[in-house]
């Protein structure tokens, strides 16, 4: 089965810094194609798009974190990690990490997988 888990979050004051890491596993990236994705949602809000990294190192992020956040993977492409720099009030958030599959090589592939979240919270 796939799997998704996120770890590294925590508290930290205006301007601090976290990681957080994704790990993936159950499948082979020869065989399923995934893009690896960052989500958050706020209390009372909807769940917002971060940032993504794809199988060949591309990366996209939301306005509101780019120059602050940055993610990467490793040689394995099923761990993901973002750094996150110059944390503000509004990036507190439950942060959310899933798989959404660009291509089924050889199946089978699940569509989309999410990890449970990690929690960050920044203090002003």
């Amino acid at each position: 089965q796939v799997q998704v888990v996120e770890s590294g979050g925590g508290s930290v004051e205006d301007g601090g810094s976290l990681s957080l890491s994704c790990v993936a596993s159950g499948y082979s990236v020869t065989n399923c194609e995934y893009e690896i994705v960052w989500y958050r949602q706020a209390p009372g809000k909807e769940r917002l798009f971060v940032s993504r990294i794809r199988l060949d190192d591309s990366t996209t992020y939301t306005d509101a974190v780019k120059g602050r956040f940055t993610i990467s993977q490793d040689g394995s492409k099923k761990t993901v990690h973002l750094q996150m720099n110059s944390l503000k009030p509004e990036d507190t958030a439950v942060y959310f990490c899933a798989l959404h599959l660009r291509r089924a090589v050889r199946g089978p592939c699940p569509g989309n997988a999410w990890g449970q979240g990690t929690q960050v919270t920044v203090s002003s």
